[in-house]
């Protein structure tokens, strides 16, 4: 089997326009989460979200690639411009034949949709544009950067809800560690902050209206946010053999389902996905340092996911740091675990804990270190990221600093 390593990253979010002030705004425990603003936001009881701001898409895209390009397909474009370039990888040949990509992403086209449904129920319009269809499909942005970057490999979406990227990011790991492609672009994306998408969570009633506080005792909600991250899996005597630069050894991950809620955490699904990643790793307890939780701000999902910490971790749960930085950037849905993957990747890398911002209350059913308020300085060997969906659907990646 083959060692697998990240050698390119690339993000938009609410914390910056790429990974260098996406990073920057970790460290500092910057806030990207404001008051939304497109149409009919007035008509919403949520009106907070982490929306990608001073953000021009005409700027960075003609008017014939702005007909074919959802919101999410242009983050995820950007993303991977930002990525690649990192990397340093050109592909044609044999490398071009056996790359792929494989993307994660849970609404498709939501803005698409939303301006759509109003030109035909609202404003009464008998037709929609010939490419509305190929615009909103959620294979839409995996289609576009293997046309972009002549990858000619296995190429495809998955859509698990909040566990989207993680699961993509799983299944293009799986496909370099067994060899059946060498590179492969891999992460997700996300932006459903439109007047459907928003109103349509609402529903739920898990939306926080003041703020993003995972752990602490007042929490009240999760707050949506929007974005991409991406990121160049490479097989190691590859990535080695050209000096290419290693971020992260992406060393293992599992999957599991809770067949129980299609909506409620179950702590039990969530301890046999960490254990599963450990073991696929072949990693020991004792060896993590952090984890980036799923952490959306519920009650319920806090909760859960602290006691599912401390029964897979036991007595070294409390030396862990664990931190949830949807508290700066918003939960991205399907593009979630890619974002959050750059702070498992920063603490690796640069000895750099991103923080849980608006932490006001211990909570004692979360009584583990999340890293409150200010990042921290820690060297750091292994890390886990967790994403937890809807449908009782985890999936845990593991992560090595490169040697």
């Amino acid at each position: 089997m083959k060692r697998v390593v990240i050698t390119g990253a690339g993000t938009i979010n609410a914390l910056g326009h790429n990974v260098p002030d996406t990073l920057a705004a970790m460290r500092e425990g910057h806030c990207g989460i404001g008051e939304l603003t497109f149409r009919d936001v007035e008509r919403l009881s949520i009106r907070i979200g982490g929306q990608v701001t001073g953000y021009d898409a005409e700027a960075r895209f003609n008017r014939q690639q702005l007909a074919l390009y959802d919101r999410f397909t242009q983050f995820t474009l950007i993303a991977a411009q930002e990525a690649i370039a990192q990397s340093g990888l050109e592909f044609s040949g044999a490398l071009a034949a056996k790359s792929g990509v494989v993307m994660g992403n849970s609404g498709g086209g939501m803005t698409t949709l939303d301006e759509n449904y109003r030109s035909v129920y609202e404003d009464g319009k008998n037709r929609v544009h010939p490419f509305v269809v190929p615009k909103l499909m959620n294979n839409a942005a995996a289609g576009h950067i293997s046309m972009e970057y002549n990858l000619k490999g296995p190429s495809f979406t998955v859509s698990t809800a909040c566990a989207s990227s993680n699961h993509a990011m799983a299944q293009a790991f799986q496909m370099v560690h067994g060899g059946s492609a060498p590179v492969m672009i891999t992460g997700g994306s996300e932006s459903m902050l439109c007047f459907g998408g928003v109103k349509a969570w609402e529903g739920l009633r898990v939306m926080s209206k003041d703020g993003c506080r995972p752990f602490s005792a007042n929490r009240n909600g999760m707050v949506q946010g929007e974005g991409a991250g991406i990121f160049v899996f490479e097989e190691y005597e590859h990535a080695r053999k050209r000096g290419a630069e290693m971020l992260a050894e992406v060393a293992g991950f599992a999957m599991t389902s809770d067949a129980s809620d299609i909506v409620m955490p179950s702590k039990q699904g969530a301890a046999r996905a960490m254990r599963g990643a450990l073991s696929d790793a072949r990693i020991n307890l004792d060896e993590v340092g952090y984890i980036n939780a799923h952490g959306t701000g519920t009650a319920a999902n806090d909760k859960t996911e602290c006691a599912a910490v401390a029964d897979v971790f036991g007595r070294h749960a409390d030396k862990l740091m664990i931190s949830s930085t949807k508290s700066m950037h918003g939960h991205c849905i399907g593009g979630t675990g890619a974002v959050e993957l750059l702070a498992c990747i920063m603490a690796l890398r640069d000895g750099i804990i991103a923080p849980t911002i608006g932490y006001e209350e211990p909570d004692p059913e979360c009584a583990l270190d999340v890293v409150p308020n200010e990042a921290r300085e820690a060297q750091v060997d292994v890390a886990l990221s967790n994403a937890f969906a809807f449908g009782g659907l985890n999936a845990v990646l593991a992560l090595k600093r490169v040697a």
